[in-house]
């Protein structure tokens, strides 16, 4: 099982922030992700149906001999306890109790902020996650229309920021003002530039990096960690147009994507 590959499965291309983490710091291991296009986003969906989603990623990529799998959709680790009991013994780990986690760590007196999809705002992941842990208040603010603006590749310009002041401005206005805003959306990271503007002098907590030290903890302790280097090139699997996944991938991945390398599959 060493030398299998971990898996990592988002809605999209948002969770390729988090397969990049993950390659730098865990340069040996092979990687296999999953981008559900077809019916992204999950943030608008009902918590059943992302939950039924989230079991046809995850069982593709156990089919597919993964070790370990990364669930790097905030809106899908509210499954996670389902994805747990479904796949054991395989290991299972998310994005949100790093991110929880790292917030804390920022700001530990608070106010925390966070920013995501309508799902994982209402489903209260990140507001529990974090009292789990610490007595920060939290305020929340939904941001539907990030997704499919980084999935378009609009990154940045007036449009992004008139969206972003729009979300942002009246969480900024709270009181007492937040010292951390967490981002809690895989495809956030692609907006941060902006984001950054609008928000100004507050420390934003991306999970990506604190993920990527959970699972290599999590490997170094179940004994799966793979010895030597990585030469094989990066596997992806999508459920719509791959060649699109190849291109605008690069910008939540941060290098080009070969589309050679992205099967389409058929998760239904």
């Amino acid at each position: 099982m060493n030398d299998a590959p971990i898996g990592i499965f988002d809605s999209g291309m948002g969770g390729l922030t988090v397969m990049r983490a993950l390659a730098r710091r865990l340069p040996g291991e092979r990687f296999l992700y999953l981008g559900d296009t077809a019916r992204l986003p999950y943030g608008t969906k009902s918590g059943e149906t992302v939950k039924r989603y989230a079991l046809q990623a995850a069982n593709a990529l156990m089919e597919r001999g993964v070790k370990l799998l990364v669930v790097a959709c905030n809106t899908a680790s509210v499954s996670l306890p389902a994805l747990c009991e479904a796949l054991a013994p395989l290991p299972v780990t998310g994005v949100i109790e790093p991110g929880a986690r790292a917030a804390l760590k920022v700001a530990p007196e608070g106010p925390i902020a966070v920013i995501a999809t309508e799902g994982t705002v209402k489903g209260g992941a990140y507001v529990r996650a974090i009292h789990e842990h610490g007595q920060a208040p939290v305020v929340q603010q939904a941001c539907p229309l990030f997704v499919p603006m980084a999935e378009e590749g609009l990154t940045d310009g007036p449009i992004v920021e008139a969206v972003a002041h729009r979300y942002l401005d009246p969480l900024m206005a709270t009181m007492p003002r937040p010292r951390a805003l967490v981002l809690g959306c895989t495809h956030f990271p692609a907006l941060k530039n902006v984001i950054a503007r609008v928000v100004g002098d507050i420390a934003l907590v991306d999970s990506a990096e604190t993920t990527a030290d959970a699972v290599a903890l999590l490997l170094d302790e179940r004994g799966l960690v793979r010895r030597g280097k990585n030469a094989e090139p990066h596997r992806f699997l999508a459920t719509d147009a791959p060649d699109r996944f190849a291109r605008v991938g690069e910008i939540f991945f941060g290098s080009p994507i070969d589309p050679g390398c992205v099967e389409l599959i058929d998760l239904q």
